[in-house]
């Protein structure tokens, strides 16, 4: 597209603002309210996979319904009819994105850091409530203005990408470090996803660094199951424990182990600065088995290595349920105890026997026992009377020895 093209009849290209690989973004005068937009031209191929556009159209008019100030805002979508292009116009944010300031300053301070993700929480809240999960937190989706507002783009495409049927190799990759353990694994993202993304770029822009650094998608499921990234208070020493435990809570690899809410997360992220833990930490230090290998949580206080390299270590897999506490051993003496008390099967042959004796004895010690003759196969019944019970029930026994095989 070349300035003073036009889409839609309305949208006249000015220039282009960033390209990707599946759209490409421009500054466009909207002729009819003359202002400035950004209008997102998707790639050509993306219109061939009808999944993709049918998702791409209904998502992108959710996206629509959200206005916040944390949230950038989606004025039409539609097809333009010319180029065949299909296109979504949305609010310009003057100014740059956080990927664009990561890439000048690798790491940023505390309270910058504190002042971008507490406003991504807000709009991100927002959203949840209206029943929008982005699904694809990152850096380059969280665009700031001159004034330090922060705008969560691109809930419209996320979605669509989310579902669709294309292959996007690139896409995949460039954004597999920001994916929540679920999302990896190939589940359905909720909002708690977006907490897990939002809570990477916080370690990213605190450490200078991602929690999980992997070449290929596969290799970023197989670490969030087994590391640990090394805890934010002994990479930096102006982030206290309570700032690492509060950022390691949205870091967890069980989705309720997280905070309940983006507000939450924003809270707890403003009371951890100040030197207070987030609850959040102990329920999920509790929920995720109280132990090293499941959360990050508390490292610094248990001992842990000092390497800034993730430790290997086996991390309970999501979606698995825990096997319930083992049963503690008897004691000597009631095992002892048990050994000589008789199970329940033999107490009811005993129970059986004492009735079998009384009936013996009310009928006169005179009982029909039942013989098979072999050579003719017939019944033949025979009453015989003994003078004491133990040889009636000798004689019971041999007769079942006899006719029982």
């Amino acid at each position: 597209m070349t300035g003073g093209t036009e889409i839609a009849g309305r949208y006249r290209i000015e220039g282009r603002l960033g390209l990707g690989g599946m759209s490409t973004v421009h500054l466009a005068t909207d002729t009819r309210l003359e202002r400035h937009v950004a209008i997102k031209l998707l790639a050509e191929h993306l219109a061939d996979d009808p999944t993709f556009v049918s998702r791409f159209q209904r998502e992108a008019l959710s996206a629509a319904k959200l206005v916040h100030p944390n949230v950038v805002q989606v004025f039409d979508s539609g097809l333009d009819p010319a180029s065949g292009r299909h296109f979504i116009v949305m609010e310009y944010v003057p100014g740059q994105s956080l990927a664009q300031l990561l890439r000048e300053r690798p790491q940023l301070d505390v309270a910058e850091t504190l002042d971008i993700v507490v406003q991504a929480c807000h709009g991100l809240d927002y959203a949840h409530r209206q029943g929008v999960v982005h699904r694809d937190v990152k850096p380059g989706n969280l665009l700031i203005t001159p004034d330090g507002i922060v705008k969560l783009a691109d809930f419209g495409i996320a979605r669509a990408t989310d579902q669709s049927s294309i292959t996007q190799v690139g896409s995949v990759l460039g954004t597999a470090a920001y994916l929540a353990p679920e999302q990896a694994a190939g589940e359905e993202a909720g909002p708690q996803a977006d907490l897990y993304s939002l809570g990477v770029v916080t370690y990213q822009c605190l450490a200078g660094r991602l929690p999980y650094e992997a070449a290929s998608l596969s290799e970023l499921v197989l670490k969030q199951q087994r590391e640990v990234p090394p805890p934010l208070d002994r990479l930096r020493g102006d982030v206290n424990p309570a700032l690492a435990s509060a950022v390691a809570v949205a870091l967890s690899i069980h989705p309720r182990a997280r905070y309940g809410s983006a507000r939450t997360m924003g809270e707890a992220l403003d009371r951890a600065a100040a030197g207070i833990a987030p609850e959040e930490a102990t329920a999920a230090t509790s929920f995720m088995g109280g132990t090293e290998a499941t959360s990050v949580l508390g490292a610094h206080d248990r001992g842990g290595a000092t390497s800034e390299q993730p430790r290997v270590v086996p991390r309970e897999p999501v979606n698995r349920r825990r096997p319930g506490p083992a049963p503690a051993p008897a004691p000597a003496a009631a095992r002892t105890a048990a050994r000589g008390r008789p199970t329940k099967r033999q107490r009811r042959r005993r129970t059986l026997a004492v009735l079998l004796v009384l009936a013996l004895i009310g009928a006169g010690v005179g009982i029909a026992i039942v013989s098979s003759m072999s050579d003719s196969q017939r019944v033949q019944l025979r009453r015989v009377v003994y003078d004491s019970v133990q040889q009636s029930v000798d004689a019971m026994k041999q007769l079942i020895s006899d006719n029982t095989k």
